[in-house]
Formats: C-alpha cells, sequence, structure tokens
C-alpha cells in the first residue's frame, strides 16, 4: 500500500501542539503526556485552561517569538510552526536547516476546528459573526501533518485521545504508521466537511444563487453502522443528520430499510391538513385515511390493504392518543411514527421491546434529492409541487361536484408517493384501492381496482388519480366499469383527446394538473 515510502513504522512523541475549540478531554490527554517527558506547546484560550490545570504548556508565541495579532487571527501562521510539521525527519538537507534556523520539530498536533456549524445553525446569527469562525490556522496546521503523516500525528477528534493514549502506552511513546495514516485520512475528511459547510454558507447568502452549484460536494459524518443494506450480503452506515429529523424512542435499531420507509411515510402524511394516518411497505403507501379523529384516520388506512399492511411503517400527522395506539397494538408493525405519544401510549407501546417508536422532530426541509450512478450523481429538487387548483383544467363536459373535486384532491397528494406508474383510487378522506410500480399503467389501473375488490371497498363514485399522463384510453376505461366518476392527471399525451372523448362518453368528469409526479 505504501511501498513508495521507506518509513521506520514507529515515531516517538517528543512535541505536541495543542489547539482546540472543543476542550472536552484536553487537559486530561495533556496531563497523560507528560509521562513520556512530552513539551507541550499551545495557544490562547487552550494554553490558559492547560496551565490553570497546573500543566506547564509553553506558548506558540513563544516558540515563534511574535505575539498573536489581529484578534487572534494569526497565531500559528510562522515557518517555526510549518518547518516544524513539514520537514522532513530523514532530510538531512531538512535537518540541517532546521538546525541553522533553530526550529524543533513537532511530532503531534491536536486541533479541532473553530465551531463554525454550530455556530450558523443558532438563530440570528450574522454574516459578519459566522465569518469570525472560519478557523484558518488550524486547517493549515491539520493539512501539513496529514500531508507529513511519514513522520507526523495529527489528532482532530476528541474521541481519538484515548486509543493514542492506549498506543503510546503499548509502544513506549511511540505512534504506529497504520494510525498515522488512518488519522491523516480523518484530518482530510473533517476538513473537506468544514470547507463543504462555509462553501454552502456562503452559497446561501450569494445574490446570484445557484440551485444546481457548479461543484457538488458531500461530506458526511458517519452517524452508525447499521446491521446490513437493504439485504444481509451488504454493508451499510448512516451518515449525515437524519436525526435532527427523527427521534428514536424506543425499541430496536432501525435498518437501512426502516429508515427509507421513514422518511418515505413523513413526506406523505406531511401532504394533509387534517389528522391523517399511513401505512407503508417498501416506500409505497398500502392505505392512507383522514378524519377528525385519528383513530378513524387509521381505520381507513388499514382498510385500503389490511394483508399488505402487516409488517409495515405507520405514520401519524397528530400525537398517537390511547384509542388509536390500542387499534395499531393488534396489527404487526416495523415501526410507529407521529409527531408526540401521549404518556401512557408510550407506557402501553413499549410492551413491545422490538416495535420502533419514532418522534418526528420538524418537517423534511431538503432541498435537493441525490440518486447515486455510475460514476457520478443525478442531483435534482425535490418533487416539493403542492396542490394549486389555480392551475388545474376541467377538460371534460361535465364539471366536477364537489364531492369529485375532493376526492380528486385526495388521490392526487397521494399519488405523488407511489413509485410510478402510479394509479390512486380514493374518496375526499381515503384510499380505496393502490396501483404502483407497474410497467404499463392500465396494469396499476387494474391493480388498484383489484386491491379495492378484495378490501371489499365501494368504487362507485370514486375518483382515480394517476401520477403520469394516460399514453391510451384503457386506463380510463377501466375506471369506469369500475364506477369510477373522477379522473384527475397531469394531461400532455398525444391521445389526450382520445382519452378525453372516452370520458365525456361516459359522462365522467377529467382534470387536467399540468404537472406530472414520476417517482423513480
Amino acid at each position: 500500500m505504501m511501498d513508495d515510502f521507506e518509513i521506520k513504522d514507529l515515531v516517538r512523541i517528543n512535541r505536541v501542539l495543542i489547539s482546540v475549540s472543543e476542550k472536552t478531554g484536553i487537559t486530561d490527554f495533556a496531563r497523560r503526556l507528560l509521562k513520556w517527558n512530552v513539551e507541550i506547546i499551545s495557544t490562547g484560550g487552550t494554553l490558559k485552561v492547560l496551565q490553570a490545570e497546573g500543566i506547564p504548556a509553553k506558548s506558540v508565541s513563544g516558540i515563534t517569538g511574535f505575539p498573536e495579532i489581529l484578534d487572534g487571527r494569526v497565531k500559528t501562521l510562522n515557518p517555526k510552526i510549518h518547518a516544524a510539521l513539514l520537514e522532513v525527519s530523514d532530510n538531512p538537507v531538512h535537518q540541517k536547516e532546521l538546525t541553522e534556523l533553530n526550529i524543533q520539530p513537532i511530532d503531534l498536533i491536536v486541533v479541532n476546528l473553530y465551531p463554525f456549524e454550530k455556530t450558523v445553525a443558532q438563530p440570528n446569527i450574522t454574516f459578519p459573526e459566522a465569518i469570525e469562525q472560519i478557523d484558518v490556522g488550524g486547517p493549515t496546521m491539520l493539512r501539513a501533518a496529514a500531508k507529513n503523516f511519514k513522520f507526523k500525528t495529527a489528532v482532530v477528534n476528541p474521541s481519538r485521545y484515548h486509543s493514542i493514549l492506549e498506543e503510546m502506552e503499548k509502544y513506549n511513546g511511540c505512534i504506529s504508521l497504520p494510525t498515522r495514516l488512518e488519522l491523516a485520512q480523518e484530518v482530510f475528511q473533517h476538513t473537506a466537511r468544514y470547507d463543504a459547510l462555509i462553501a454552502k454558507y456562503y452559497a446561501a447568502h450569494s445574490e446570484n444563487k445557484s440551485i444546481m452549484p457548479e461543484t457538488f460536494s458531500i461530506v458526511l459524518r458517519k452517524v452508525s453502522e447499521l446491521r446490513y443494506g437493504e439485504n444481509p450480503h451488504q454493508a451499510a452506515a448512516l451518515y449525515g443528520d437524519f436525526y435532527n429529523y427523527f427521534e428514536k424512542i424506543h425499541g430496536k435499531e432501525l435498518s437501512f430499510n426502516n429508515i427509507v420507509d421513514i422518511e418515505a411515510a413523513m413526506e406523505l402524511v406531511d401532504e394533509f391538513e387534517k389528522p391523517t394516518a399511513a401505512i407503508i411497505k417498501h416506500t409505497n403507501p398500502c392505505g392512507v385515511g383522514s378524519d377528525d379523529q385519528l383513530a378513524e384516520a387509521y381505520n381507513k388506512a388499514l382498510a385500503t390493504d389490511p394483508k399488505a399492511a402487516f409488517g409495515g411503517v405507520i405514520a401519524f400527522n397528530r400525537t398517537l392518543d390511547y384509542k388509536t395506539a390500542s387499534l395499531v397494538n393488534d396489527l404487526f408493525t416495523e415501526v410507529i411514527i407521529a409527531p408526540a405519544f401521549d404518556p401512557e401510549v408510550l407506557e402501553f407501546m413499549r410492551r413491545k421491546k422490538d416495535r420502533r417508536l419514532i418522534r418526528y422532530i420538524k418537517s423534511i426541509d431538503e432541498e435537493l434529492n441525490i440518486k447515486k450512478i455510475a460514476g457520478g450523481l443525478l442531483v435534482q429538487e425535490f418533487d416539493k409541487e403542492k396542490l394549486n387548483k389555480d392551475r388545474f383544467k376541467v377538460v371534460t363536459n361535465r364539471q366536477p361536484t364537489d364531492a369529485e373535486y375532493d376526492a380528486m384532491l385526495y388521490g392526487w397528494r397521494v399519488v405523488k408517493h407511489l413509485k410510478s406508474n402510479a394509479i390512486v383510487i380514493s374518496t375526499s378522506d381515503r384510499t380505496i384501492g393502490v396501483g404502483a410500480g407497474q410497467m404499463s399503467r392500465v396494469d396499476s389501473t387494474k391493480f388498484a381496482i383489484l386491491k379495492s375488490k378484495k378490501a371489499k371497498l365501494e368504487t362507485k363514485g370514486t375518483a382515480m388519480a394517476s401520477d403520469g399522463f394516460f399514453p391510451f384510453p384503457d386506463s380510463v376505461k377501466e375506471a369506469f366499469k369500475a364506477g369510477v366518476t373522477a379522473v384527475i392527471q397531469p394531461g400532455g399525451s398525444i391521445r389526450d383527446a382520445e382519452v378525453i372523448k372516452i370520458a365525456n362518453d361516459k359522462n365522467m368528469t377529467m382534470v387536467f394538473t399540468g404537472i406530472r409526479h414520476f417517482k423513480h
């Protein structure tokens, strides 16, 4: 792996520079370094903390012979620091220059950066305040030491302190090559993410904002290893800020598929103002129901496809009450999601130790949707298009009744959350039949009708929503035979006239939305 290097594996730590914004654990770490007679150099607030604890640390200014200036913006940007980090220890020329300039090598650097991310996450932070939390000297030192991992050790993560001390104990004050390389990799991952966050912040405040930037960076922290991915033979991990949106309050660890379904479920119930329940399997809704009473909303959702609901994910857009919870408890479910759980509900639901209970903290506000492809990424805006009746156009002779309009709008809210080709048959407060992911739209229509029949739900007088236009009139014919009287669809097919004619011939009403909701 590193055949180009002829390296003595172990490097003795004689001198360390410590400069940290997150000071948790740093005094204990520094004190234990003294066991190996390590000379400690430090800056600003870190120096004060160490000295206050009786740790004999020297100031960077005392080493460089130059004071901190510009309100602390310049502290470590000095040749006596960077030469000490970048010197090649087995290069005679380098060693001669260091001797002539009276520069002593620094073997270990412990630095974590100004808290830019934490700062900009606070409300009412001004742009000048944010700028002052952009670290310059810290990343420069870290990158220098990480580049020179052949001879230097760079520590950016406080959680590493214990393992570093253990290794020094094992090797009598030395750090091994594999550890130095691993830490160097961690440094560049950390500084890359730091820079990406700053670039994103600047872009958000630029007058020339671009939804799709010229360079797209993703640098996320690993939250946890997952047991496996979509299948047991696939390794997986969770990265990023998922738990800014969701909190697990009970149950087994979340699986890869749980996490995907949780997001899909919440995006769906977030579409509705009334109390709503949605049951999700493999990101597709088995059923959705709305009612003034949450328990009735759940009953409506379950009735759409009670068989498929087994082992699903159930999401609510209201606090889960005891009456609803007692109904849900009768069904085997992987995950239950709600914005809150009544105290007695939590006590009751926790009796099943493996069932995951998830509180959703806030609506999903991500701007961009990302899909991995061979050699790169596809990036698009999330499909957040809300209902806009002003854009809808009735294209049939018959205008929809108020009840038909409400039914169409309900199905239109749901159909955008199904895998295309997608068909939803609905009333004004529930799904009646759902057909998703079929290779032809008429098959999805037939499947939705079949599901409604199996559930013994009445389709007469219902509405049908389609995520894309109808390429042929066949789906409308099938819907009419099932008793559907209203159709909502994007329009835009070369056979729109044929489709509209069939609807008119059957005295159906049809609305074009002018927008489609494909989901692949």
